[in-house]
């Protein structure tokens, strides 16, 4: 078992007093907002079964979605519409997500981990962590919230676009996405510019 405390203890005790992580959700997809959340867990917390997103269930994600925020010091989930997305290009529309989950946490911390390898958006004083999802305690709370929130949200837009069956892919692109698209045309909320590849 990988402990999800080390990295950020070492962060810690370089002097720092307040962490927050930092994940997105749905930067691949073809329809819908990508999501961004900001977590500050308190210091050595752990949360049974926390584990990067994608290695979840999404029963269990959604099981710790609650566990997560009721025990986090702060968090924040925010979104780029699909608007910024085709304004801005997906990579600066992530970070503005990003941008906006950390500026809506209180306390404000001192450093952001972000997951990845490209913190150039980020306002905060940030650090990547590659895998960070599955390394840093803080980064993987922040992936689960982004991503529960981001699929909340793509099955209230199957309600609302029944025929591309949202439920089931969540925006991405599946055979049965394309499939979809090429039946009815793409809906609002699709992103026109990650359509551009159809053939």
């Amino acid at each position: 078992m990988i402990d999800l405390w080390s990295l950020e203890n070492e962060i810690y005790d370089e002097g720092f007093t307040l962490l927050c992580g930092v994940d997105e959700a749905g930067r691949g997809p073809l329809a819908g907002p990508v999501y961004a959340a900001a977590v500050i867990l308190p210091r050595g917390l752990v949360i049974e079964g926390l584990n990067d997103s994608k290695k979840l269930t999404e029963k269990k994600r959604e099981a710790l979605f609650e566990p997560i925020c009721a025990s986090a010091v702060a968090f924040a989930i925010a979104r780029a519409e699909v608007e910024e997305i085709e304004e801005l290009n997906i990579l600066n529309a992530t970070f503005l997500a990003m941008n906006r989950a950390v500026s809506r946490l209180d306390p404000q911390p001192q450093l952001a981990l972000i997951d990845g390898n490209r913190d150039g958006g980020i306002r905060l004083e940030s650090r990547c962590v590659v895998k960070g999802d599955s390394r840093c305690a803080d980064i993987a709370a922040a992936s689960i919230l982004a991503k529960v929130s981001r699929d909340r949200y793509m099955l209230e837009m199957a309600e609302r676009y029944p025929q591309y069956a949202f439920e089931k892919h969540k925006g991405y692109g599946t055979k049965q996405h394309y499939e979809a698209i090429r039946a009815f045309g793409p809906s609002p909320i699709h992103r026109m510019s990650f359509l551009k590849k159809m053939h």
